[in-house]
């Protein structure tokens, strides 16, 4: 981290030792500046911890002051900048400077929460998907838990969800397998919102 005096700058660079440099602008009242990695953060109290580098101690982070990067929650391991000010109880995150989430050995509960918000349920496309077709299995991953059809005699994936397939009694899906499905357009193509067994 290049160390500078913030009474006599207006702008520094932190470091946060992966190649990710952030040019930051101070705000008229400075605090310290230290970098650390996320030893725990619990989204649902909405508060955790950062293991700063050096022999500083943790630092408190509350999840007021990860607004301003679009954040909740920070992930265990993610590299992290914040200014800090001193409380009773310890150091205190006043403003996150920079994130490096390259870093992270945990789950990003954000990132999941917004793929989870970006997913489309099957079921509410089923009064739109048309009349049983058959299809054969491409491929399907169970532990990923999703896959691909393809309608006979055409090449255009057909995107399954492993919610689908249990909800037909599968326990899983095979290349080759042959059944019908009932397909709707999705936002991002063809999706099968029912399976039925020949």
């Amino acid at each position: 981290m290049n160390e500078q005096s913030v009474a006599s700058v207006t702008l520094r660079d932190v470091s946060l030792d992966s190649g990710l440099e952030r040019t930051v602008a101070d705000s008229a009242e400075h605090g310290e500046t230290v970098v650390g990695s996320v030893k725990w953060f619990d989204a649902t109290r909405g508060f955790g911890f950062i293991a700063t580098d050096g022999d500083r101690g943790d630092v408190l982070v509350h999840f007021s002051v990860l607004r301003d990067h679009g954040r909740r929650t920070l992930p265990e391991g993610a590299r992290v900048a914040c200014e800090v000010v001193a409380r009773d109880r310890g150091l205190q995150a006043r403003r996150i400077v920079a994130i490096d989430l390259s870093t992270a050995t945990g789950p990003d509960p954000d990132l999941i929460a917004r793929r989870n918000a970006d997913r489309v349920d099957p079921t509410q496309l089923i009064d739109n998907a048309g009349m049983p077709e058959p299809v054969i299995v491409k491929w399907f991953n169970r532990l990923k838990g999703y896959g691909f059809l393809v309608r006979e005699g055409d090449t255009q994936d057909i995107f399954v969800h492993m919610e689908t397939v249990r909800r037909a009694g599968y326990p899983d899906l095979l290349p080759e397998m042959r059944m019908k499905a009932r397909i709707a357009d999705g936002r991002k193509g063809p999706l099968a919102v029912e399976l039925i067994r020949d």
